[in-house]
C-alpha cells in the first residue's frame, strides 16, 4: 500500500544553500525576490563570512545601486555587509583577510564608495547609520584608499561634515567617530573639513553635551577632532583664529573652573575620570597652537591673551579642586602661550592667582564672606611657592610645570632675566623673602629639608641655572653675592664658594643625588666661558680634592654625579690660566696624579651613555606612579648643553697646559699661549727699534728727493720751451701739407670726369651691340618657330592618316568576324548530334583567332599611343636652340623607321589571314564531306571579302 511513497529531499549544505542563494539575488528581477535571497544571506553571514562575501558580495553591492530607493532592502543589505565585516569570533571561516578583501572590494571602484556617501543624505535613519558604520569598518581596514575615495568623491566631505547637525544621537556620534578616525594623518582631508564649518558644529556637541566637566565620551571625541584638524596645520589654526572660536576655548575654561570651585553634589567616578580627560584634552588642544617656532605661534599667543585663554588656564592651575595632572597641563600651557614673547613677558607678572600656602576649605551652607575668600598673590610669587614651598613628591609634575612656567617667563629675555635675578639678590640680601628664593635656597639650606624635599634645591639649582647660563652680565650679577660680614670680623665667601661647599658637603653626607646634580649642573653652566668665575672656584683649592676623589671613589650607583664631577673639573681646567689661583699647569699636574686620564675620560663617557642622559628626550619626565620618588635629574637645557660640549670637555685634559683658552667668540675657540706672547712682546720691540731707523732713513731720503724734484722741476721748464719750438714748427709743416692735398684732390677730379665721360661712350656702344644681337636672336627665334609649326603640321597629319588606316583595319577585320560568325550559325542549324564536337573545337579556334587578332589590335594601339606620346616630346625638343632642332630631326627619322616595323607586322597579319582562309576550306571540305551543301556564290563572296580585306591592310 505505501510502496509507491517517494522519500524526502535530500538536505541542502550550506555552501549549496548561500551559492543558491546568490545566483537568485543575481538574476531575480522582481524586489521582493531579492529582498528574499539578500534575508537569506544575512542569516549565514555571520557565521559563514567567506562564504558569503565571495559568492554575492558584487551582488549586494549592486544591489545598493539598484535598490538604492527602497529604504528596507538598503537596511537589510547595509546590515548583511556589516556582518561581513564583524563575523562571529568562533566562525570557521573568521579572518581578518576577509575585512581587507571586503575593503579591497569597495576602494577599488570609486563609486562604490561614492553609493554609501549618498545614503548620508537620505533621511532614513537606518541607511544613514549603516553606511556611516560601513565606511568605518572600509576605513579600519584600508585607511589610505579610503581617505583618497572620501577625499575625491563629489562633496564627500561636505556630506560627511553635514551629518553633525544630525539631532539623532546615534548618527551624529557616528559621524563624528568617523571624522576622527579620517583626519589624523592627510593634511589635504584636514583642511577640508575645517573649511565645512566643522568648529561651529564641534562646538555646538559640546556645549549640548554640558561642556567639558558634565560631558560624556562624545566630548572627547569632538576634542580629539579638532586636535586631529589643528595639529601642524597652520592655515587650519588660522582659519580657527580668524573666525573667532578662541573665545569659546576661553568660555570652556571658564565654564570649568566655575564648575569645580562650586562643588555641589558627588559625582560618579567614571564622570569625574571622563571629566578630567575632557578638560586634559582641550589643554592639549590649546598646546598645538603653541609649538615653538611654528609657523603663526606668535599670533595664537596674543590671542589667548586678548580672549583670556591664559587668565582662565592659569586660574585652573591654581585650582585646589582640581585634579594635579590637569593643574601640571595647565600650567604648561601656561609656559607655551608667554615663551619668547617678549611683550607677554613683561604683563604675565602683573597677574594675580591664589596662594598655594593659605588656603582655606570653600564656605558651607551657602555662606560666601570674605573670610573664607583665598588669598591672591602674583603669579611669580605663587610660582616659586609652588615649585620651592610644597614639600611633597605627590605634587611633582606641577612642580616641575611651575618651574618650566618660571623658566618660560625669562626665556630669551635679558631684561626680564636680569630684574629676576635682582629681586632674588634684594630678597636674599634683605632676609624677609626666605622660602620662595632661589638664591637663598641655594647660599643658605636647611639640612633637615634634604632628605624630605631633595627637589626643593634642585628646582632652585635648575632655575638659577637658566638665569645665569650663556649670559655674562647675570653671572657677574651673581658673582657679586657674598655670605659673611667683613665689618663683624667675618670672612666674605662668594657665592660660588658657598654653594660648592655645600655640595661638597652634600658629597661627603651622601645626600641624595639629585640635591649633587642640582647643584652641579649651576656649577658647569656658570662656569663655562667665564674666566673670573673659574679663578673664584680655585680660590678653594680643596675643592678640586674633593671633586677628584669623588670620580675616584667606587660607586657605581653615583655615575651620574660621578661624570658631572668630571665634566666640572674638565671646565675649570679648560678656562684656567697661568695666572689662577691654582695655574694651569698645576691644575693639570694635580688632575692626571689624583685621577688619571682614563679614569676621567671614562666617567665623561658612563655619563654621555648613561639612560637618562642618553633617552633624555624619550623619557617622561613624571612623577611615579607607585609614589616612589621621582627619577628626574637632568634639565633639557643642561641635557642640550652637556651634548654639544662633550666633544670638547673630552678633551680638554688632552691640551697642553701652555695653550690657554681666553674667550669663545662667535662660537670660535680661540687660544694662546704665554711663552708666544713673551716672545711676540720681544718682537714688537725689535720691530720698534727697525722702525725708528727707517724712520732716519726716511729723513734723507727726503732731502735727497727734494733735490731730485728741484733738478726735475728745471729739466720740465727746459722741455717746454722746445715743444712750444717744435709745435711752430709742426704747424707751418701742416700748413704747407694742407695747401699740398688740395692740389692733388683738385687734379684727381678732373681725372674723374674725363674717366666718367669715357665710361658713357663705353655704356652707349654697349646698348647698340646689346640691340643687335636682341634683333639677330629675334630673327632666329622666329625661324625656329616657322620650321616647328611646320614639322607639328606634318607630324598631326601623319598621326591623321595612320590614325584613319586602323579604323579601316578594324572595321574590315569586325566584318570579316561577322562574315565567320553567321556561315558558322548556318552550319550550326544543318550539324547533327555528331558534329557537336566539331562545332566546339571550330568555335574554341575562332575564339582564339579572335583573341589573338584583338591582342594584335591593342599591341598597334600601344604602338599609336607611343608615336603620340614621342611626338609630344619631339614637340617640346623643338622648342630649344638650334642644336636642339638636329636631335628632332633625328627622331623623326626613327619614327619612320618604326612606321616601317609597323607595316612588317601588317604583312604578318595578313599571312594570319591566309591561315585562317586555309582552316576555312578545311572545314568547307568537311562539311561538303559531312553532306552539307556550300555554294560557289559564297564561296567567291568570301574570296571576294578576303581580297578587299587584304587589299585595304596594304593600303
Amino acid at each position: 500500500m505505501f510502496s509507491n511513497i517517494t522519500s524526502a529531499p535530500a538536505k541542502q549544505s550550506v555552501s549549496e544553500t548561500i551559492t543558491i542563494l546568490s545566483g537568485r539575488l543575481s538574476s531575480a528581477t522582481l524586489l521582493e525576490d531579492r529582498r528574499a535571497a539578500i534575508l537569506g544571506l544575512r542569516s549565514f553571514a555571520k557565521e559563514y563570512p567567506a562564504s558569503v562575501a565571495s559568492g554575492a558580495l558584487r551582488s549586494l553591492i549592486g544591489s545598493l545601486s539598484k535598490d538604492g530607493e527602497d529604504v528596507d532592502t538598503v537596511k537589510v543589505v547595509l546590515e548583511t555587509l556589516l556582518m561581513l565585516f564583524s563575523p562571529n569570533q568562533d566562525s570557521p571561516e573568521a579572518s581578518e583577510e576577509i575585512a581587507l578583501w571586503l575593503a579591497d572590494e569597495f576602494t577599488q571602484r570609486q563609486e562604490n564608495i561614492t553609493l554609501l556617501l549618498d545614503f548620508l543624505e537620505t533621511s532614513d535613519f537606518y541607511s544613514r547609520l549603516y553606511s556611516l558604520q560601513l565606511l568605518l569598518a572600509i576605513l579600519s581596514a584600508r585607511t589610505e584608499r579610503t581617505e583618497i575615495c572620501v577625499f575625491t568623491a563629489p562633496l564627500g566631505i561636505s556630506r560627511l561634515v553635514a551629518v553633525l547637525d544630525d539631532r539623532r544621537e546615534a548618527v551624529r556620534n557616528e559621524a563624528l567617530t568617523l571624522l576622527t578616525y579620517l583626519t589624523p594623518s592627510s593634511p589635504d582631508i584636514q583642511k577640508l573639513v575645517a573649511f565645512s564649518d566643522v568648529f561651529r558644529r564641534v562646538f555646538e556637541i559640546i556645549t549640548a553635551e554640558g561642556g567639558l566637566s558634565e560631558g560624556d565620551r562624545v566630548v572627547e571625541d569632538c576634542l580629539i577632532l579638532l586636535a586631529n584638524l589643528l595639529r601642524l596645520n597652520p592655515s587650519n589654526q588660522s582659519l580657527f583664529r580668524e573666525e573667532g572660536y578662541v573665545p569659546q576655548l576661553a568660555k570652556l575654561l571658564d565654564h570649568t573652573w566655575h564648575i569645580l570651585n562650586e562643588g555641589g553634589e558627588d559625582v560618579a567616578g567614571w564622570a569625574q575620570e571622563q571629566g578630567n580627560r575632557n578638560i586634559y584634552a582641550l589643554l592639549a588642544i590649546l598646546r598645538l597652537f603653541l609649538v615653538s617656532g611654528a609657523v603663526g605661534t606668535s599670533q595664537n599667543q596674543a590671542a589667548f591673551w586678548q580672549h583670556g585663554v591664559l587668565y582662565h588656564a592659569l586660574q585652573l592651575a591654581f585650582s585646589h579642586n582640581a585634579e594635579m595632572s590637569i593643574r601640571a597641563e595647565a600650567l604648561t600651557t601656561c609656559a607655551d602661550t608667554i615663551r619668547g614673547n617678549a611683550k607677554l613677558q613683561e604683563t604675565f607678572a602683573q597677574l594675580q592667582v591664589p596662594s598655594v600656602l593659605d588656603t582655606q576649605p570653600p564656605a558651607t551652607n551657602g555662606q560666601n564672606g570674605a573670610a573664607n575668600t583665598v588669598p591672591v598673590v602674583y603669579v611669580i610669587d605663587g610660582l616659586l611657592d609652588l615649585t620651592l614651598s610644597v614639600p611633597t613628591s605627590q605634587l611633582f609634575d606641577l612642580r616641575l610645570a611651575a618651574c618650566q612656567c618660571i623658566k618660560a617667563y625669562f626665556f630669551n629675555h635679558p631684561e626680564v632675566r636680569l630684574h629676576f635675578l635682582r629681586r632674588a639678590i634684594d630678597g636674599h640680601a634683605s632676609g624677609v623673602d626666605e622660602t620662595a628664593n632661589v638664591l637663598t635656597t641655594l647660599l643658605r639650606p636647611s639640612n633637615d629639608s634634604v632628605p624630605m624635599d631633595p627637589y626643593r634645591h634642585w628646582f632652585a639649582a635648575v632655575i638659577t641655572f637658566h638665569l645665569v647660563f650663556d649670559n655674562a652680565e647675570a653671572k657677574a650679577l651673581a658673582m657679586s653675592v657674598t655670605e659673611g660680614d667683613a665689618e663683624s670680623g667675618e670672612e666674605v665667601v662668594t657665592s660660588i664658594q658657598t654653594i660648592t661647599s655645600h655640595l661638597v658637603s652634600g658629597l661627603a653626607r651622601a645626600e641624595d643625588d639629585r640635591v649633587a646634580v642640582g647643584y652641579l649642573m649651576l656649577l658647569i653652566g656658570w662656569l663655562f666661558e667665564d674666566l673670573d668665575g673659574v679663578n673664584d672656584f680655585l680660590g678653594e683649592g680643596s675643592n678640586i680634592q674633593a671633586l677628584a676623589q669623588e670620580v675616584t671613589k667606587h660607586n657605581p650607583s653615583s655615575a651620574i654625579v660621578q661624570g658631572l664631577c668630571a665634566m666640572i673639573l674638565g671646565v675649570l681646567y679648560e678656562f684656567s690660566t697661568k695666572d689662577s689661583p691654582i695655574p694651569r699647569s698645576t691644575l693639570h699636574s694635580v688632575l692626571m696624579s689624583r685621577m688619571s686620564r682614563d679614569k676621567y675620560i671614562d666617567t665623561l663617557t658612563k655619563l654621555r651613555s648613561h639612560p637618562f642622559m642618553r633617552n633624555f628626550e624619550v623619557i617622561p619626565q613624571k612623577a611615579d606612579p607607585e609614589g616612589n620618588m621621582p627619577e628626574v635629574y637632568f634639565d633639557a637645557t643642561f641635557v642640550d648643553f652637556f651634548k654639544d660640549n662633550y666633544s670638547r670637555i673630552i678633551r680638554a685634559i688632552d691640551r697642553d697646559p701652555g695653550m690657554e683658552i681666553s674667550v669663545v667668540t662667535n662660537g670660535v675657540q680661540k687660544g694662546i699661549s704665554r711663552e708666544l706672547v713673551d716672545s711676540l712682546r720681544s718682537q714688537v720691540d725689535e720691530k720698534e727699534r727697525a722702525l725708528q731707523a727707517a724712520h732716519v732713513d726716511m729723513a734723507s731720503l727726503e732731502g735727497k728727493l727734494g733735490q731730485e724734484q728741484a733738478d726735475h722741476r728745471r729739466t720740465k721748464e727746459t722741455s717746454v720751451a722746445e715743444l712750444a719750438r717744435i709745435k711752430s714748427v709742426n704747424e707751418t709743416i701742416q700748413r704747407n701739407h694742407e695747401e699740398e692735398v688740395k692740389k692733388i684732390i683738385t687734379q684727381q677730379r678732373s681725372k674723374d670726369d674725363a674717366y666718367q665721360k669715357q665710361l658713357e661712350a663705353i655704356r652707349e656702344e654697349a646698348k647698340r651691340a646689346a640691340k643687335a644681337i636682341h634683333d639677330e636672336h629675334g630673327a632666329k627665334e622666329a625661324e625656329m618657330q616657322r620650321q616647328l609649326d611646320y614639322v607639328r603640321k606634318n607630324s598631326e597629319g601623319e598621326v591623321i592618316r595612320v590614325q584613319r588606316r586602323s579604323e579601316a583595319e578594324k572595321a574590315d577585320l569586325r566584318a570579316t568576324i561577322s562574315r565567320l560568325e553567321v556561315d558558322i550559325m548556318k552550319a550550326n542549324r544543318a550539324k547533327t548530334e555528331e558534329l557537336h564536337a566539331a562545332e566546339e573545337e571550330f568555335a574554341t579556334k575562332l575564339s582564339a583567332a579572335r583573341e589573338e587578332f584583338v591582342a594584335k589590335l591593342s599591341a598597334e594601339q600601344s604602338k599609336l599611343k607611343a608615336a603620340e606620346e614621342r611626338l609630344t616630346k619631339l614637340e617640346k625638343q623643338l622648342s630649344q636652340k638650334d642644336d636642339e632642332l638636329e636631335e628632332t630631326r633625328t627622331q623623326l627619322e626613327e619614327k619612320e623607321e618604326q612606321k616601317t616595323t609597323t607595316q612588317a607586322e601588317l604583312d604578318d597579319l595578313l599571312m594570319v589571314f591566309g591561315d585562317l582562309e586555309e582552316k576555312v576550306e578545311k572545314y568547307k571540305k568537311r562539311l561538303v564531306e559531312l553532306g552539307e551543301t556550300v555554294s560557289d556564290g559564297e564561296e567567291n563572296e568570301d574570296d571576294d571579302d578576303d581580297e578587299e580585306d587584304v587589299d585595304s591592310d596594304v593600303d
